[in-house]
């Protein structure tokens, strides 16, 4: 194979990440990255797409979701380094097909962090203090950044305790949907509504499932954790399975309190659908649930920016990117330089974009991603990797291709012109590394020539 040297780049000669998570940890990591922003402003959305019975879509997206995390929970074990799609691109592709998949999960996860900063910024701050927008997204994103450089393992630990409040967040909205249904204010018979105006059930489900979709994907940022995990084979299926079906488990419980407590045209309607539950039901102050909600938007953006540098930091030490991007801290042996690079553009995008401009694309992008990693699975099916690593049936990731190309058709044109813009992009830089390592290769085969 022509790129089966990328296999020898992780010698002893390279700097390595520390490893120190453990199964909860990773867990926590994963949970909390799944149970971000998105769930508390979501719902609503699914709601205008497919009706009342919300629940649907969510289980919908949770099924099609644990598709292509089977194929993750393989490729992060049998490789685990940071890295991540673009790794197992390169593996399975060659560099070109790497950058493509690593510049679309940068460029989905820069976004994100962006989207979120100015998410912070919004209405859910403001309900106890009013700054300038431009003003809180600059701090946000430098105390963020200065998080993820103090090292991956505290950064973890304080997602724990923001993960533990973001799910008793939730788990209020659930005790207060059922408190609304035992006095008599709620409606059960929305629970079966399936379909819209517009759509019918079968149409409306689909449709929902897409936005539902990104309430579970934050699960892809943990495999470039993997390298500072210990015992990557039994730590990573454990972890991300039980984080994906504890989040499934939340979520349609969610979804049916919140429909069963709320009218779904007041749902749809609500930029903070969830706040309408506490609003209906009463006895919980809102700014405490806003309070939550800052919780779950700044824990989603730091696992996000965690995903961004780890991914920036393994692309670099494949030659996709510029090799000072591997530079870390003496003592921390977090990578400084991927941070830096990554926050400034999150940096710019939030102070120039707006949360629906920024947010758009990312589930088309992540769909891009998901296509490549569940193909390149079948195709590293002949290499050995890690002895032991975690093996999942081959239909799984043929169901998964099936799965990408399937919600890929519920995307509207809009979204897909600007994902085709990032995706030139993409294509064009990666002649760069491609151009370089031809070159480095012939250098290589003249010199063995004359020697």
């Amino acid at each position: 194979m022509p790129h089966a040297e990328t296999n020898t780049s992780n010698d002893a000669s390279q700097p390595r990440l520390r490893r120190v998570l453990s199964t909860r940890l990773l867990y926590f990591f994963i949970l909390g990255d799944v149970l971000g922003a998105g769930v508390y402003v979501l719902v609503g959305q699914v709601a205008a797409a497919s009706g009342g019975a919300v629940w649907v879509p969510l289980l919908t997206a949770l099924l099609l979701a644990l598709l292509t995390a089977a194929s993750y929970a393989e490729l992060a074990t049998k490789y685990p380094r940071a890295g991540g799609a673009s790794h197992y691109a390169t593996l399975a592709f060659g560099p070109v097909a790497g950058f493509v998949a690593g510049f679309c999960m940068l460029a989905a996860g820069i976004v994100s962090v962006a989207a979120l900063a100015r998410g912070f910024a919004g209405d859910y701050l403001s309900a106890f203090v009013t700054l300038p927008v431009a003003l809180v997204a600059v701090v946000f994103l430098v105390v963020l950044a200065l998080v993820n450089a103090r090292g991956v393992k505290e950064s973890t630990r304080a997602n724990v305790v923001a993960t533990l409040i973001e799910v008793g967040g939730l788990a209020v909205v659930v005790v207060l949907g059922a408190w609304l249904l035992l006095r008599g204010d709620g409606d059960l018979g929305r629970l079966t509504q399936l379909g819209t105006p517009e759509k019918g059930a079968a149409a409306a489900v689909l449709g929902g499932s897409v936005l539902a979709y990104y309430s579970f994907v934050g699960f892809e940022t943990s495999v470039n954790v993997a390298e500072e995990t210990r015992d990557p084979r039994r730590a990573y299926p454990r972890a991300l399975f039980g984080a994906l079906a504890t989040a499934g488990a939340v979520y349609v419980l969610v979804g049916l309190a919140a429909s069963a407590a709320v009218p779904t045209e007041v749902l749809a309607r609500s930029s903070g659908p969830l706040l309408e539950v506490v609003h209906a039901a009463g006895g919980v102050p809102p700014r405490l649930f806003s309070a939550i909600a800052l919780v779950a938007v700044a824990n989603g953006a730091l696992l996000t920016g965690i995903m961004a540098s780890r991914l920036a930091y393994g692309m670099a030490r494949d030659g996709l990117l510029p090799a000072a991007l591997t530079r870390l801290l003496p003592r921390r042996r977090t990578p400084w330089a991927a941070i830096a690079a990554t926050t400034a553009p999150a940096l710019l995008l939030a102070l120039t974009g707006s949360v629906a401009t920024l947010a758009s694309t990312l589930v088309l992008l992540l769909l891009v991603v998901f296509l490549i990693v569940n193909t390149a699975v079948l195709v590293l099916r002949r290499e050995d990797g890690t002895p032991g690593h975690f093996r999942v049936p081959a239909v799984l990731p043929v169901l998964g291709v099936a799965s990408c190309v399937l919600l890929a058709t519920q995307v509207e044109a809009e979204v897909w012109l600007r994902t085709a813009v990032v995706l030139g992009v993409a294509a064009a830089l990666a002649v760069v590394p491609a151009v370089r390592r031809r070159r480095a290769d012939r250098a290589n085969g003249a010199g063995q020539d004359g020697d």
